[in-house]
């Protein structure tokens, strides 16, 4: 498929998310209508249990919805087969998860390598790959460390750079300040704010942190799975 790159990177129609249980249902997304530009760094904000970490699932391909469309960079991901939907992830998508998500036993250069093992690239190749995106996060100097040597703030930069190692178009991070002091806080959104700016990535971040949220230029508000007014600057 020929992508129009000015179509939004993330586009749902009435997407509805419902886990049942018995009978019993949870709605955890109710017909949200979303566009998201191209290159944005968009923010959604929320309280727990809003349905924010639902979506970001949607975007990825992690889940599948009950009911509407969802189309990201646009492609039908919904309708991927499971296999199809890995390779697309693995291409396409970076993941950044609050509690860093970092192998115990490898190094900064060995986690931040790890997802570069499905392609095709050589091991100097990988190796090369995975110190740059170290040293775009101001990592260059760890790159022996192990996740047990390093501050949770250095964690999540790794982390950060493992995400895009393999230069997705988007990145999703979500709740990626939740467990970092304030200044390391403010170093992991600066870094994500450099690679919208600086490298045209599309980052999509979910937080509860006001203070968060002002580094995006779009903010949108999820309320018991309901998508509030939009909000821009």
């Amino acid at each position: 498929m020929n992508r129009n790159d000015s179509a939004p990177a993330v586009q749902a129609r009435g997407l509805t998310k419902e886990y049942r249980r018995d009978d019993f249902v949870v709605t955890a997304l109710d017909k949200v209508d979303l566009d998201i530009p191209d290159k944005a760094f968009f923010c959604l904000m929320g309280p727990s249990g809003s349905g924010k970490s639902t979506l970001l699932h949607l975007i990825a391909g992690i889940d599948k919805p009950t009911s509407g469309e969802i189309r990201v960079l646009g492609e039908d991901i919904a309708s991927l087969a499971e296999k199809t939907m890995a390779s697309w992830r693995s291409e396409k998508v970076g993941y950044v998860f609050q509690t860093f998500n970092l192998i115990p036993v490898l190094n900064a250069l060995e986690n931040v390598e790890l997802p570069l093992l499905l392609t095709g690239l050589s091991k100097q190749e990988r190796r090369r790959n995975a110190r740059t995106a170290l040293e775009i996060v101001g990592l260059g100097d760890r790159l022996d460390h192990y996740p047990r040597q390093l501050s949770g703030g250095q964690e999540q930069r790794v982390a950060i750079a493992r995400a895009f190692v393999t230069d997705p178009r988007i990145i999703l991070a979500d709740e990626p300040t939740g467990d970092l002091d304030a200044d390391s806080a403010r170093d992991v959104l600066e870094i994500l704010a450099a690679l919208n700016g600086n490298h045209g990535k599309t980052i999509v971040m979910v937080t509860h942190d006001p203070r968060a949220a002002e580094y995006a230029n779009m903010r949108r508000y999820l309320e018991k799975g309901s998508l509030q007014n939009a909000a821009t600057g």
